[in-house]
């Protein structure tokens, strides 16, 4: 009984209930007072509520929705877009249908309002601006009869549910340098590759799947055999990208934080080498720990991508902790990018014994007093260049472009004026 009542006086149905109380009133007053007129009043609405009943009944039935979403990964600032389609099989047009496909992107508005004629279809395109990056649900389409009054709403859903990945944005960074790390040996890595590069090193029998490319012809002709190339890398140091998302020390809300400043770096430093065919790994600590390991090429910024896409400064492992977990993925021909908001210099001690073993090392410090913090980097900011560590300071707002650039002197970062 109490469901029912709370039922009656949800939004929706408040007119259902202001029209029902109407008629009651106008039947114990037209039974009082024998009043004519208030019994055609409650003829006319006792009619009326149940052939609004059927009409709102009849709107969600014998239709077709269909919704093509033809869009299941991009990045901000491109669009997502889908094809709504309804088709009536019904003899009767459908009055006063709302057709909805919901999701949880930001600036996702497909609701509209038809009217679909008898054995009709109407079909319509949706472009929704990717404003923020993320995993988003989409769907199943929602399908809303009602009636001329308002007074009933019948939901029907269409479809399943799909998800779009929205990958965070990314900026050139032509200027952006970080040390080259000390090459090991003869200048070159003693590690087999399954890419081109143009380290030969020697040959082997071909086995399927192999380019035609690849083939060495010359050895070939003499064995009889076809035989391909195999290749080493080329003496180029690996990039790991550390991204800190400890909880502690974010600060700002939404688009306007420490957190996506910092993603946004990582992400354009990630794409800066990958874009140069060098090898790069990530590693970053939200809701659990991620690491991908340093590769090279198009599908390892996808995987990049994809990892920053989902990540959410909600972590509780210091930077200084991961950097000390970690170490064993870093030597002498290791470059290390740190991405960070922390002001504090916990981590400083773990930074500086890498680079004392071999480790070259830049550091992004997003300056978390520009998004509402009380905290500062500058001594941080002093502490990194006293131990000659390239710095750079990322600001709210800044054109990474240009944070990222050639304001330096003698290999360090200058305080942003």
């Amino acid at each position: 009984m109490r469901r029912a009542i709370r039922t009656a006086i949800v939004p929706e149905h408040r007119t259902l209930t202001l029209v029902v109380g109407i008629l009651l009133v106008a039947l114990f007053i037209a039974f009082g007072t024998g009043f004519w007129l208030l019994f055609r009043l409650a003829w006319v609405i006792g009619l009326t509520v149940p052939a609004a009943w059927v009409i709102s009944w009849y709107g969600t039935r014998s239709l077709d929705v269909t919704a093509e979403r033809r869009t299941d990964r991009a990045q901000v600032g491109q669009e997502a877009q889908e094809v709504i389609e309804v088709h009536n099989r019904g003899i009767l047009p459908k009055l006063w249908l709302e057709v909805d496909d919901p999701s949880g992107m930001p600036g996702h508005h497909s609701r509209r309002v038809i009217v679909a004629g008898s054995r009709h279809t109407k079909s319509w395109i949706v472009d929704t601006p990717l404003l923020r990056r993320g995993l988003y649900d989409w769907g199943p389409v929602r399908v809303v009869g009602t009636d001329p009054f308002g007074l009933f709403r019948r939901v029907k859903l269409f479809g399943g549910q799909q998800q779009i990945l929205v990958y965070p944005p990314v900026t050139d960074l032509p200027h952006f340098q970080a040390p080259p790390a000390n090459l090991p040996g003869e200048g070159r890595f003693r590690r087999r590759t399954h890419y081109v590069t143009p380290n030969a090193s020697g040959i082997r029998e071909y086995a399927p799947g192999d380019a035609f490319n690849r083939i060495h012809w010359a050895s070939t002709a003499r064995t009889g055999e076809i035989m391909v190339k195999t290749f080493e890398l080329d003496p180029a140091s690996d990039i790991w990208v550390v991204l800190d998302m400890e909880r502690r020390v974010n600060a700002g809300r939404g688009d306007l934080s420490t957190e996506e400043h910092g993603v946004r770096v990582a992400a354009s430093v990630a794409r800066h080498y990958l874009v140069q065919n060098r090898t790069v790994g990530l590693i970053t600590f939200g809701k659990d720990l991620r690491v991908i390991e340093a590769e090279r090429g198009a599908q390892q910024l996808t995987r990049i991508l994809e990892t920053l896409a989902t990540v959410a400064a909600v972590g509780d492992a210091p930077l200084g902790n991961i950097l000390f977990e970690e170490q064993r993925r870093f030597g002498r021909h290791t470059t290390l990018v740190i991405v960070t908001a922390a002001t504090d210099d916990s981590w400083l001690s773990g930074l500086l014994s890498l680079t004392q073993r071999g480790v070259k090392a830049a550091v992004v410090l997003v300056d978390p007093s520009t998004f509402g913090s009380s905290q500062s980097p500058l001594m941080m900011y002093g502490a990194l260049t006293a131990a000659d560590v390239p710095t750079y300071v990322v600001r709210k707002g800044d054109d990474l472009s240009l944070a990222l650039g050639p304001s330096q002197e003698g290999g360090i970062a200058k305080w942003p004026d």
